[in-house]
């Protein structure tokens, strides 16, 4: 019985742990085809760095 649970459980993990490895792609490939297609940005890959993050940051903190 506990053997059985376990083995829910753990398909039940993987699945969500599969849904937000795909959520996080999506929402990455949305970033990039947003900036990069969509806004002004050249490089597709720009939005993906931490130096473009930390310039946003500070546009909308005022800093």
């Amino acid at each position: 019985m506990f053997k059985e649970n376990l083995n829910y459980v753990g398909k039940n993990l993987l699945l969500v742990a599969i849904v937000a490895l795909l959520a996080l792609l999506v929402f990455a490939l949305g970033l990039m085809v947003g900036y990069g297609v969509i806004g002004d940005g050249d490089n597709l890959f720009a939005v993906l760095s931490p130096a473009k993050w930390q310039d946003l940051i500070n546009k909308f903190t005022g800093k």
